[in-house]
């Protein structure tokens, strides 16, 4: 049997559908590992089943509904085994009795602690109106602390030794005290306030982690180099499921409304590097018929009054998300992501029975600027004011990304109308406007309602 992996990536700013696609994959193809390349705890993938099973995918890949399907946590992946123990009892009342057992993590995956997502979570109350939209998972506040304390970070590969596991998390909670000690004064009196806090009052937080996180250990399996290897070697698919979406890249997105992840395909394309893989790999990029954002941020085609008539079930209105907006199509940030990730092989178009609830069938092809067209330059290709084009940056430069954000925000959409009549007009624009064939579609949550056009 021939070795292939499927690389997947959401084209937009997430929720676009990535998860169903990865259970309609780990089907079709009889995939054996499903590989997180990134992201965290933060993501929430949601599958429903032709028996109306219903589940969240944060940490376990959302392959894990198909019988025999592993999950690998990569090096990339930060990990929070408290809320995966959670997951998992969640898994057990649809019949899933062997998730723990079916998912292998990378040694050096880092390890979010409850004191960097309390950390994480008293960060955004702090900002106020100019909150950044956190998921409140510590996935910022966990990669931060890497760049300064590296190694002395809480890893996967720790979990299993009870004294290097409390050493690291005493180190952990004094970081994060004393920077609680210079936040203070900016947070608000409030019930979500004084709940963060106390994590950092109970002295037996330390020792019950502890205990939690060697049970997790023996739970599941922890592998080296070695062992990663020997997964990516096997005969048979592989499929890489990527969380958040490329827009949010922590390097080319639009700073400072971005994820501290890298939602490209780089770290997957390192993974198979790092471990000689030689099998075919195919790229497919995800998007939905519309444009969504869930938290603040930059969002030109956004129509608030769009929201009620396309309701989402599974994406609501949170403490640190805020409120999940809804917009049109968007040409010019779905190019942006295709030049991004480099190369696209196909493309799945998901929420296609959503079309008919949209009042028009718009989909936006250039943006009006508000402010001086001399303000363009080196950031789009445009006429005058007229936008065509956003520009890749040369290098990663996220004073750059800051200032394109503020421009985005002075941008208005110009739409193209299509006829309320055949959908197959719809996807043959989009195709014809982003250059890649699309290869799935989506009408509904299901892998049953996914159809290949190949």
């Amino acid at each position: 049997m021939k070795q292939h992996a499927i690389l997947l990536a959401d084209l937009g700013l997430g929720d676009s559908g990535k998860g169903t696609l990865i259970d309609y994959l780990s089907r079709e193809t009889g995939a054996h590992t499903v590989v997180r390349y990134n992201g965290g705890p933060q993501a929430a993938h949601t599958i429903v089943t032709t028996d109306s099973r219903h589940h969240t995918f944060a940490q376990f890949g959302s392959g894990t509904l198909v019988p025999g399907v592993r999950t690998l946590l990569s090096r990339f992946m930060l990990i929070n085994p408290l809320n995966m123990l959670k997951e998992e009892r969640h898994l057990r009342t649809l019949g899933i009795t062997d998730a723990l057992q079916r998912m292998l993590i990378d040694r050096r995956a880092l390890v979010i602690t409850p004191f960097q997502r309390a950390l994480n979570r008293l960060r955004e109350l702090a900002r106020a109106d100019q909150h950044h939209g956190s998921c409140g998972e510590g996935v910022g506040e966990c990669m931060a602390d890497s760049l300064i304390y590296g190694e002395q970070l809480l890893q996967a590969g720790d979990l299993r030794d009870r004294v290097i596991t409390r050493k690291k998390l005493r180190f952990l909670r004094e970081i994060k005290q004393m920077e609680l000690a210079e936040l203070r004064v900016l947070l608000p009196a409030s019930e979500l306030t004084r709940r963060e806090m106390a994590h950092f009052a109970d002295d037996q937080s330390i020792e019950d982690c502890v205990e939690v996180y060697q049970h997790f250990a023996s739970q599941v399996e922890i592998l080296d180099e070695i062992g990663v290897g020997a997964v990516l070697a096997q005969a048979g698919t592989l499929l890489f499921e990527g969380a958040q979406g490329v827009l949010l890249d922590e390097n080319y997105g639009f700073t400072p409304y971005t994820t501290w992840s890298t939602t490209t395909f780089a770290n997957a394309y390192a993974i198979l590097r790092e471990h000689n893989y030689i099998g075919e790999i195919s790229t497919l990029g995800v998007i939905r018929t519309y444009a969504t954002r869930h938290g603040a941020g930059p969002f030109p085609t956004e129509v608030p009054e769009l929201s009620p008539l396309l309701p989402e079930r599974h994406n609501t209105w949170n403490d640190w998300q805020r409120a999940f907006r809804i917009g049109y199509f968007d040409l010019l940030t779905a190019r942006y992501a295709i030049d991004l990730l480099g190369q696209l092989d196909s493309l799945a178009l998901t929420h296609l029975d959503c079309l008919q609830a949209l009042p028009a069938w718009k989909i936006c092809h250039s943006y009006l600027f508000q402010g001086q067209p001399d303000d363009l330059e080196g950031y789009f290709e445009h006429d005058g004011r007229r936008i065509s084009t956003i520009n890749l940056p040369d290098i990663v430069d996220l004073e750059r990304q800051e200032r394109l954000t503020r421009r985005l925000l002075q941008c208005s959409p110009e739409y193209l109308t299509l006829p309320k009549r055949d959908p197959a007009s719809y996807l043959t624009l989009i195709e014809e406007q982003l250059g890649v064939p699309i290869l799935i579609t989506s009408s509904g949550p299901t892998a049953a309602d996914k159809q290949s056009r190949r």
